[in-house]
């Protein structure tokens, strides 16, 4: 069984864009093309990691339905736009305790394993915080090696 790490992480800002989605109207590469052209205009340098930030409304994993609209983010960390001279926005990621996945490889299953196994069978409920994943700059969507990191907002039951 795949263990997380846990990590009680403070409140942090992030700067990017960000657009509503569905799981049945998944808008992410679209997203992060736009996010990813934006950032290549910037006389900024390119950061160690980016991070896709979802924000799902209250009660979205108790009254799940794949065409429920979120806020996905595509963010880097402030040190890496200056001024926003992108137009981007300030998210701020509030802190608390996240359970931490290491994975590799384009298999999202993983999701399923963490909301359907691991959460169940922890001592753990989602609180409601957003969702995100850290994301290292070489990383490439599908590709057998990319490596990621899952944080996934919990609360001791």
């Amino acid at each position: 069984m795949l263990e997380p790490t846990f990590l009680n992480l403070p409140e942090f800002t992030l700067t990017g864009i960000s657009t509503e989605m569905s799981l049945s109207s998944n808008k992410t590469q679209s997203l992060w093309s736009s996010f990813r052209r934006q950032q290549k205009q910037s006389k900024y340098q390119d950061p160690d990691f980016f991070y896709s930030v979802i924000v799902y409304p209250e009660n979205y994993f108790e009254n799940f339905n794949p065409a429920t609209p979120f806020v996905k983010h595509a963010l880097v960390s402030t040190e890496h736009t200056g001024n926003l001279d992108l137009g981007w926005e300030r998210f701020t990621l509030p802190g608390g305790l996240y359970a931490v996945f290491n994975h590799k490889g384009p298999d999202s299953s993983i999701f399923n394993f963490i909301y359907n196994q691991w959460l169940p069978q922890s001592r753990y409920i989602l609180d409601n915080r957003p969702h995100f994943e850290k994301l290292p700059a070489g990383y490439i969507p599908g590709h057998s090696e990319s490596e990621e990191e899952i944080y996934i907002p919990i609360k001791a039951v």
